[in-house]
This record gives structure tokens, C-alpha cells and sequence, in this order.
């Protein structure tokens, strides 16, 4: 899941990508209320974490011109103002939460997994196959009960074979929605196949029933295969 950060304190800023970067988010921070609105406007989001001081056009004008543009995105207000009329002012103008500076990391983990599955309630959340179940929310994978210790590309990768659980996966496939590099002049090939192969350890190793597959000069496949 995709999460815009718009702050333009810098501390805050990394502070905030690089701790959501660890629980699997893919993070983009803009710096300005104008570049977090462009990027609004122009990229898909799951989530938006927006500070209301900002130099520039602030968080309320922000807030308000997207919501009139009709964006449906979940929004967490950050500010350090803890006024009532303040609070009333970030929900009013189409926050869908507040959260006060300083705040703990855990809640602001709390308060955004909840935003996400209010956000994706027509979406999938939850993918399994067999014993491997992927919660999209809490970022949490596991198999056989037991956490799985994924990095954020290999995470995506594992989400993005099981939403085409049973079906060929390509690796031109993988470069273009996994990658996001359609027009490489070189080929990704190799990259993907170091990626699968630490990904398919992971999931695999000590297991009686595999679930990655490669399918050779193709791709790759996830699905549930009984041992011969």
C-alpha cells in the first residue's frame, strides 16, 4: 500500500518514511503543500498523512481542493495545534482523522490501519493459499502460523502473485507492475529471478507443500501442489 507523507519538517519527515518503510509501506514524502497536492492529483494513494502547517498553500487548502476534485483517499491530519476548533476545523474540511505532535509511532500505526481498512472496505484485504495467509493492512504474512520476515519488494511480489494465484506470472509482468519499469533497455530477468528465489525460501524451505513455482523460460506461478 502506497502512503503520501506531506510534512516539511525534515526530521519528521524521515523519521515517519523510513518507520511505515519498515512495516512494508511504500513511502513518498513531499515537502511542500503545492508538491503534496500535485502528487495527489497525479499518483494513486492509499493514504495520505498531511501536516496542516506548511509552507506555501497549508494543509486546510490542500484538504479542501482535493476533496472538492472529488478524492475519496483516506486522510490523517498531523498537526501541533490541539485546539478543539482546530480539530473541528482538520475534520470539518474532509480529514477523516487527527492526530497531535508529539505523537507515539504505535498509534500512528494503529490509527492508519484503521483508516486503510475503513478506505478498502470493496477491496481485498486478506489473500491465502493454503497455509500462507497476507493481511494488507497489518502488512503481516505467514504460513503455517509462523511470521514471515519479508522485505517490501518481496512482499510486493508475494501480493502480487497471489492476486493471480493459479495463473502464469511473467517476468515482463513482474518488470512492468512490480518493477515499474516497462522500457528498460535491460532486461530485469535476473534481478526477478534473485528475488523469487529468496522469496520462494522464504515461503518454501521446510515445507511439504510448495507454492512457488517456476515455469521454465516463462515465469512463475503460485498455487498449492501436493508432493508426488
Amino acid at each position: 500500500m502506497r502512503i503520501l507523507i506531506v510534512e516539511d519538517e525534515a526530521k519528521v519527515a524521515r523519521a515517519l518514511k523510513e518507520g511505515l518503510e519498515g512495516e512494508h509501506y511504500d513511502v513518498v514524502v513531499a515537502k511542500t503543500g503545492e508538491e503534496g497536492f500535485f502528487r495527489a492529483n497525479a499518483e494513486m494513494f492509499d493514504l495520505l498523512v498531511l501536516d496542516l502547517m506548511l509552507p506555501g498553500r497549508d494543509g486546510i487548502e490542500v484538504l479542501t481542493t482535493l476533496r472538492k476534485r472529488g478524492l475519496q483517499t483516506p486522510v490523517l491530519i498531523l498537526t501541533a495545534k490541539d485546539a478543539v476548533e482546530d480539530r473541528v476545523l482538520g475534520l470539518d474540511s474532509g480529514a477523516d482523522d487527527y492526530l497531535v505532535k508529539p505523537f507515539a509511532f504505535p498509534e500512528l500505526l494503529a490509527r492508519i490501519r484503521a483508516l486503510l481498512r475503513r478506505g478498502r472496505i470493496d477491496q481485498v484485504l486478506r489473500f491465502k493459499a493454503g497455509d500462507l495467509e497476507m493481511d494488507l493492512v497489518t502488512r503481516r504474512v505467514t504460513r503455517d502460523n509462523q511470521t514471515l520476515d519479508l522485505t517490501s519488494r518481496e512482499f510486493e511480489l508475494l501480493e502480487y502473485l497471489l492476486r493471480h494465484q493459479n495463473h502464469l506470472v511473467s517476468r515482463e509482468m513482474l518488470a512492468r507492475e512490480v518493477w515499474k519499469e516497462p522500457s528498460r533497455a535491460t532486461p530485469l530477468d535476473n534481478v526477478i529471478d534473485v528475488h523469487v528465489a529468496h522469496l520462494r525460501r522464504k515461503i518454501d524451505e521446510g515445507q511439504r507443500v510448495k507454492l512457488i513455482h517456476t515455469v521454465r523460460g516463462v515465469g512463475f506461478v503460485l498455487r498449492e501442489e501436493n508432493p508426488q
